[in-house]
């Protein structure tokens, strides 16, 4: 077996027209295993056939089409340098611009002659968390150099490689903090009924949940309907004095129309994918999210001063083949363009970044084995990337896996230092129709790895004797007679609202 790639550059490829206004060469590259050659004509097809075996990158037609195959790329890739991808993008977009005007290239110098397999090496190494900590490395990794460390990395090296990787974010508390599983209510409503929503909080509350958001995918979203519910969130907040930040998940322009209508908004949410065609199938450019941003950043300034601890309000979900599901790939497999998603998220300085990994179905990730790469991949690039990146660990129905796949992601995930999962309902969204974690999962998760919520949450927590010694109790009569209490408060201080039909959305 020949351990060293050979690269052969063609003709050059001049990028005329191109935004990123430089020229790349053609390069071909090749490994010889066990006395079969194989050639890759270019970055992005190394790319590609170097993935672990993705059902979404087989129906894009690029995946490798032998194991032997896979692995030649991925030794052929541990040999590629960090400098020949950021000199080679492999797409010529708004998102590849946005990108490469974000690298520092001062802390990128030193890396660019590593090779990826070298880097990898770095990665794993005892020193290299201090060093990304002390010199704010993530700046100078790409997103493509992360996803191209990913594919030539075990599952327990991802496992390994991103647990000692923390980013503390702030918004109307504290996440990510080492020793710190936060959880993300998700209290869906098939018929956006509001107050069994608030009920669906309130049993969350009494399971130690709610720290990360409490998070609502409206069933059916419209600007009334989003701010109905934001001001039910912020209601309870108010009434129970809960130190944490409210989200409904709709379109990003239905929030701030909500917004200008005078609803609350701490946290503004967008689903967002790793090229600009992906995204513009979604409604959103890169500049309406900073204009979204702004927005919320000066509502919180003008009305609504003393209510937050920092100043992050963004709430990014991604997931593998987004942008395959949008015909917006370019050829580019799966595990990239999700990169490139967190590249995008990145660039905004959110609060929160989760994966929804086994939501979008078998067509992309085909069971069990396929979920669990793809959420340990993903939690791994955003952690190395300086996201506060969580999880939703979730299945449809009609993919080969089941909640013991989910039970064992996610035990794989928070040993991996995971920011934060999903807190539903019996793990069982009735609103969305797919299975994810449970409340009770997150307590159990805790309590297995000696992990606490949020300091200012926990200490909430403890005041109201939810905790006592760190561990839940069982509420009592007051304690529930408080919680109700403050359902009554919120419901109270509200216009009457009208029933409305339902209409699950994502």
């Amino acid at each position: 077996m020949h351990r060293r790639a050979t690269c052969v550059r063609g003709r050059s490829a001049s990028a005329s027209g191109s935004r990123l206004g430089r020229e790349v060469a053609a390069v071909a590259y090749r490994m010889t295993v066990r006395g079969e050659r194989h050639v890759f004509a270019d970055l992005a097809e190394l790319f590609a056939k170097a993935n672990e075996e993705k059902s979404g990158d087989q129906l894009a037609g690029i995946a490798a089409g032998s194991a032997r195959q896979r692995v030649a790329a991925k030794l052929a890739l541990a040999d590629v340098t960090l400098g020949e991808i950021v000199a080679a993008p492999l797409i010529d977009d708004a998102v590849t611009d946005l990108i490469l005007r974000g690298q520092d290239a001062a802390l990128f110098a030193p890396l660019a002659s590593l090779t990826v397999g070298e880097f990898r090496e770095l990665v794993l190494s005892p020193s290299f968390p201090a060093r990304w900590r002390d010199d704010g490395l993530a700046r100078a990794i790409t997103p493509e150099i992360a996803a191209a460390t990913a594919k030539i990395m075990s599952d327990k090296d991802l496992i390994c490689a991103a647990k000692p990787l923390r980013t503390v974010t702030r918004c109307r508390n504290t996440i990510g903090e080492a020793g710190v599983l936060g959880v993300r209510v998700q209290p869906n409503h098939p018929a956006d009924d509001l107050e069994g929503i608030l009920l669906s909080v309130l049993d969350g509350l009494l399971h130690g949940c709610g720290d990360a958001v409490l998070g609502v995918n409206p069933a059916r979203e419209s600007v009334e309907q989003v701010g109905t519910i934001l001001r039910g969130l912020g209601a309870l907040v108010d009434a129970l004095a809960l130190p944490t930040q409210t989200c409904v998940l709709a379109h990003l322009t239905t929030q701030l129309a909500a917004l200008a209508a005078g609803a609350p908004v701490d946290l503004l949410f967008q689903s967002v994918a790793g090229t600009e065609a992906a995204n513009t199938s979604f409604g959103i450019t890169l500049d309406l999210l900073a204009e979204g941003r702004e927005a919320v950043l000066a509502h919180h300034r003008r009305d609504r001063s003393g209510d937050f601890v920092g100043e992050q309000v963004m709430y990014f979900e991604t997931g593998q083949g987004s942008a395959l599901s949008a015909d917006a790939h370019h050829g580019v497999d799966q595990l990239t363009c999700e990169a490139r998603a967190h590249g995008v998220a990145r660039a905004f300085d959110p609060f929160l970044v989760n994966s929804v990994v086994g939501f979008i179905g078998p067509e992309y990730l085909a069971d069990a084995r396929q979920i669990t790469r793809a959420g340990l991949e993903d939690h791994f690039v955003g952690k190395l990337l300086g996201l506060p990146m969580g999880c939703d660990v979730c299945y449809t129905n009609h993919v080969d896996a089941d909640q013991n796949t989910n039970d064992d992601l996610l035990v794989l995930l928070v040993a991996a230092g995971c920011t934060f999962v999903m807190g539903v309902p019996s793990a069982d969204d009735v609103m969305l129709g797919y299975q994810s974690t449970s409340y009770h999962d997150a307590a159990g998760m805790r309590e297995l790895f000696n992990l606490h919520a949020a300091p200012e949450f926990t200490a909430w927590l403890t005041d109201r004797g939810l905790l006592v010694d760190g561990h839940l109790a069982d509420p009592t009569g007051p304690v529930a007679a408080l919680l109700t209490a403050g359902l009554d408060d919120a419901l109270a201080a509200l216009p009457t609202r009208p029933a409305l039909p339902s209409g699950p959305t994502r």
